[in-house]
Formats: structure tokens, C-alpha cells, sequence
């Protein structure tokens, strides 16, 4: 199906958000980068990283701007219909690029056909995390006592239909068990109520979860990259405890306007990939428990890739488990 702008555009013709030319000079003003979701999250800072970087190779300033609501669907929109003079970037995540499109089919956007992909930057780990004194000691515990009581043990997740929800209903349906999913607002919330005792065990992003972790106030079970973190280097990855292919995580991805010129595209990738290849770039990832984007993802290609996989994984997971958008 052609993107919408392109049907739009040859409805009315000279309409804003027809295809537009790149400058030779591109980018010849400020870029700006919307992050869907509030100051402070893991998105937004992963934006204000890339970007830093990004703007001395561009030569301009690169802005980012929070417009958050509705599930990262509000600065996804703005995005899919900004101008596309390569100007004006997304940093896309599990919701507003695929959780959301497969889980809502009213979408004011299409993900695949709206957005022109650029490059994937990171990965940021799950993790399955009890408090210091769960009588939970590790991953095989807990599987046997959510064995021994189906549905009584609850775990929270950052959000219905959010990446830890996903890996949640992955994990029940590999280890055939039932745990009583509680969603939260964001791993922010889940997290110190775990440490407050009313829930014995989250799903949780790896860089939420380590200062807890560094203080002695949680045990981290395992972990879902493909590898053990440098980090917590302790804690086994799912696919170590017995489920192959069992991986998950939190990433963050730039894409622009459908219809944004290729060679503007090829600028911007090109700014992005040497962002992931300054060493301060890389090292403040690792600081964060993020593992940066396989050299194969960080173009748009890479990326498109990606994307396609993520969303039939992810819309496998959605009809089995019967997750539905809030």
C-alpha cells in the first residue's frame, strides 16, 4: 500500500508534505528530533546522546523536542506529517513503531508506510528482577513456584502492550506457567513498588532496575539480551536458563517522513552510525546497561529489517496471548 502523504500529495496537488528536495547544503537549518514521551525517560535521553553526537558531524544543531501522549502515538503523528526535508526525525521505540500498530488498528499513522527508516541506535536489556530478600534466590524458584500456584504470583510491567508485557507473555508461554500481570505507567512506577513490598517481581528495564540493583535493594534473575550484561554479569540470560531464542529488549531507533530524499536520509545515517562509533557515545551506553545497534542495523536497511521482524514477532505474541491495547 503507498504511504498516505504520497496519496495525499497527488490528491492536492503542491500539498506541504509532498516530497521535498534536498538542499545540496542539507541540512541547512536545526534538525529536531521528537522523542513521544516525557523529559527524563530512557527515550528521551537516549535522543538528547545521539543527537549531541550527531550535530557535529551535520554541522547544525540538533533539537530534541518531547511531545508526549497516548502511548508515544501523538509525537509519532506529528512526525508522519511534519515536512519531509529530512529536518525533522522520530526517535522510534517498541511503541510507537510496533507494539501500538500491531495492538491498534485505528492508528492516526501507518508505521510501515509513514516513516522513512534511518538507523537503529541501541538495544537496552529486560530484566526479571525480585527484591534483595524475595525468597525468590533465582530463576528456577520462581518458575517452580509459579508452577506450584498458577496466576497467584503477580509481575509488573512497564504498560499493557509494552516491551516488558511482550516478554512477559513469551516467557509464561515458553515455561508454561501463569503469573497475574499487573501493568504500570512506566518501569519508573513498577519498580519502587516492588522495593515497597506490593509486588513480588517485575519486568523491567535493565537500566531502571541498576540503581536498585548497586544499592542492595533487588536480585536480578535474569536477564533477556542475547548475552550476560558486563554490568550484572552474575545474572544468566533466559536463554542460559533453558529457552533458546528467548531475548527482549527496550530499543531506540531514528526514522523520518515517508517521502524524506535519499540523499537526506543517507546524511543523517551516516551521522548517526558515527555517533555509535565515538568511544564517549559508546561508553556512556554501556554505563547505561544499552548495547549498541549490530553494524548491519545502523543504516536504513538495517533498520527496515529490523522493523519487519519486530512486528511479526511481535504480532505472533499479540494473537497468542491475546493482548489488547488499554
Amino acid at each position: 500500500m503507498a504511504p498516505r502523504r504520497a496519496l495525499l500529495a497527488a490528491l492536492v496537488p503542491g500539498a506541504a508534505f509532498a516530497q521535498a528536495p534536498a538542499a545540496p547544503g542539507f541540512p541547512e537549518r536545526p534538525v529536531r528530533i521528537v522523542v513521544p514521551f516525557a523529559a527524563g525517560t530512557s527515550s528521551d535521553l537516549q535522543a538528547r546522546l545521539a543527537g549531541a553526537r550527531m550535530a557535529e558531524r551535520l554541522g547544525q544543531p540538533v533539537l530534541v523536542e518531547n511531545r508526549a501522549g497516548a502511548g508515544g502515538t501523538l509525537g509519532a503523528d506529528a512526525v508522519a506529517k511534519a515536512r519531509p526535508d529530512g529536518h525533522t526525525l522520530l526517535l522510534g521505540s517498541n511503541g510507537p513503531l510496533v507494539n501500538n500498530p500491531v495492538l491498534q488498528p485505528r492508528l492516526p499513522y501507518d508505521a510501515a508506510a509513514d516513516f522513512a527508516p534511518v538507523a537503529l541506535l541501541s538495544r537496552s536489556p529486560l530484566t526479571l528482577t525480585v527484591r534483595a530478600d524475595s525468597p525468590h534466590r533465582d530463576l528456577a524458584g520462581l518458575l517452580a513456584a509459579a508452577r506450584a500456584r498458577p496466576g497467584e504470583l503477580t509481575i509488573g510491567s512497564s504498560g499493557q502492550g509494552s516491551a516488558t508485557h511482550f516478554l512477559i507473555e513469551q516467557l509464561m508461554a515458553a515455561a508454561g506457567i501463569r503469573l497475574a500481570h499487573v501493568p504500570y505507567r512506566g518501569s519508573s512506577v513498577s519498580v519502587p513498588d516492588l522495593i515497597a513490598g506490593n509486588l513480588p517481581l517485575v519486568m523491567a528495564e535493565l537500566s531502571t532496575v541498576l540503581p536498585t540493583w548497586r544499592g542492595g535493594l533487588t536480585r536480578i534473575l535474569a536477564t533477556t539480551g542475547p548475552r550476560r550484561s558486563a554490568l550484572v554479569p552474575d545474572a544468566p540470560t533466559l536463554i542460559e536458563s533453558g529457552f533458546p531464542g528467548l531475548t527482549g529488549a527496550s530499543w531506540a531507533a531514528l526514522v523520518a517522513p515517508a517521502g524524506t530524499p535519499q540523499e537526506a536520509v543517507a546524511t543523517l545515517a551516516a551521522a548517526a552510525r558515527a555517533a555509535l562509533e565515538d568511544s564517549a557515545y559508546a561508553a556512556r551506553q554501556a554505563e547505561l546497561g544499552a548495547e549498541l545497534a549490530e553494524a548491519a542495523e545502523r543504516g536504513p536497511a538495517g533498520l527496515a529489517a529490523f522493523l519487519d521482524n519486530e512486528r511479526a514477532r511481535t504480532r505472533v505474541t499479540a494473537e497468542r496471548a491475546g493482548i489488547r491495547a488499554e
